[in-house]
């Protein structure tokens, strides 16, 4: 890795990370389409690279939700608990049965497109009413957890940009959304960079994590991270809501145009 390439990513996991850690984003999901397009990480190895990114910047935003108290809490240990198994399962699909940069794409496209399209039309709806909507229970939070683990094992994202706009959608508010998707992520991608780790060393192919670009971009988004956790308590919640829903029709958007191209 050049220092040029290296200061790129650290610009990049900076810059990202701001505007994704107030929603509980780490910012891997639209650091992939740089890493790809811009960095020339090759995949799969864009995957654990991207997992490596979340486990160097997490610590940024989460030491300040423990400095504010809110990382306490069952909804983050239900997050964990279910990504943590979910996230291996996923790794060892996107090492041998989703191996195409092709396939990678649309998957993201189709998921978070009707994603952040159903946020937004649900966050403008809610805030003509005063009802707030239907917390899931406890074993559909779980169970949701893992589906979702797998998503961000096959993604490189950790989970947590699929996670929060789910649980938000279903009425959760993004106070408490943020912290608890956030160290579900950083856990889950700790053992995701690690199951890929150990793939490498039984497959061909580029596998392993580019240790050092990872490093860079973390050191990034542990800046950044950090800053845009001191973000969130200014923001609105439906400010919050809807940027979300952004992040997620802009980076499935994003996917789909370089399908088409």
């Amino acid at each position: 890795m050049t220092w040029s390439t290296g200061l790129l990513g650290f610009a990049a996991g900076l810059l990202i990370s701001v505007a994704t850690a107030p929603v509980g984003v780490s910012g891997a999901v639209f650091l992939l389409p740089v890493q790809i397009s811009v960095l020339g990480v090759p995949s799969p190895a864009v995957t654990p690279t991207n997992l490596l990114y979340n486990v160097v910047a997490g610590p940024g935003a989460l030491l300040r939700h423990h400095r504010a108290g809110t990382l306490r809490g069952p909804l983050t240990r239900l997050l964990v608990l279910g990504t943590v198994p979910g996230v291996v399962v996923g790794a060892v699909i996107r090492v041998f049965a989703v191996p195409g940069p092709t396939v990678f794409r649309l998957l993201i496209a189709v998921l978070l497109l009707p994603l952040g399209s159903w946020l937004c039309l649900r966050t403008l709806r809610r805030a003509t009413r005063t009802a707030p909507g239907r917390e899931p229970s406890a074993r559909a939070v779980t169970r949701l957890a893992m589906a979702v683990g797998v998503a961000g094992g096959i993604y490189g994202i950790g989970g947590g940009s699929l996670l929060g706009p789910i649980l938000v959608g279903r009425g959760m508010p993004v106070a408490k959304v943020a912290p608890a998707a956030l160290a579900a992520t950083f856990v889950t991608s700790a053992v995701g960079a690690g199951t890929y780790a150990l793939l490498s060393l039984t497959t061909t192919g580029d596998i392993a994590p580019y240790w050092s670009l990872g490093l860079a971009c973390g050191l990034g988004g542990l800046c950044g991270g950090y800053l845009g956790a001191r973000l969130q308590p200014r923001l609105p919640e439906t400010v919050l809501r809807l940027l979300l829903g952004v992040l997620a029709l802009g980076v499935g958007g994003l996917y789909a145009v370089q399908i088409l191209r």
